[in-house]
């Protein structure tokens, strides 16, 4: 854990010394047992990151579910049409929704899926990315290079571990967790 830790801040230090990364970049998601701070990554995926911050900022993800999420791989959620505990919450299709905000096109890189990696989900057309996303739970190098990578957590991967897992053959959570509250840093 304290290699992550270690990683994770010297990222940050690398990031900030060649101005690739900003207060800006960092997302922080609130789940039920504390928050989660992302350093987002401009320089690698800018149109998903932009949309990520713009969803964010309009309060989008707000109270959405974790419908998906598989031990030993990832937890799933950013279903901001279907996906709102709040608001209109349908869990029979959260995870078919997205924004009202136009798919984007793919920005695959060779930055690698790891442990706390944030990733675009997305339909069988790569170009199909919205606004759901997931974050890795442990690495999943079958995704490289067919994903978008956006971020990575920085801090509070502690609490990403206690998001309630689903069923293991599908994910589907029932009575799943939630982001409480998600918010760009300015």
């Amino acid at each position: 854990m304290n290699i992550v830790k270690t990683f994770a801040a010297g990222l940050l230090l690398v990031l900030g010394l060649t101005g690739q990364a900003s207060a800006a970049d960092r997302l922080t998601i609130l789940l039920k047992d504390g928050p989660v701070l992302i350093q987002l990554m401009p320089d690698v995926a800018p149109q998903h990151v932009k949309r990520i911050k713009e969803l964010a900022e309009k309060g989008a993800y707000n109270n959405v579910a974790f419908h998906r999420v598989i031990e030993g791989f990832m937890a799933q959620t950013g279903d901001v049409k279907f996906g709102n505990m709040a608001n209109g919450f349908q869990p029979d299709r959260a995870g078919t929704g997205g924004s009202d905000l136009p798919d984007l096109p793919a920005e695959f890189s060779n930055v690698p899926f790891e442990r706390g990696v944030l990733g675009m989900a997305r339909s069988q057309d790569p170009n199909s990315a919205n606004s759901q996303f997931f974050i890795m739970f442990a690495p999943g190098d079958f995704l490289n290079g067919q994903y978008t990578v956006v971020g990575k957590v920085v801090s509070g991967m502690e609490f990403v571990d206690k998001i309630k897992r689903g069923a293991p053959e599908t994910g589907a959570v029932t009575d799943p967790d939630r982001m409480l509250k998600v918010t760009v840093s300015k």
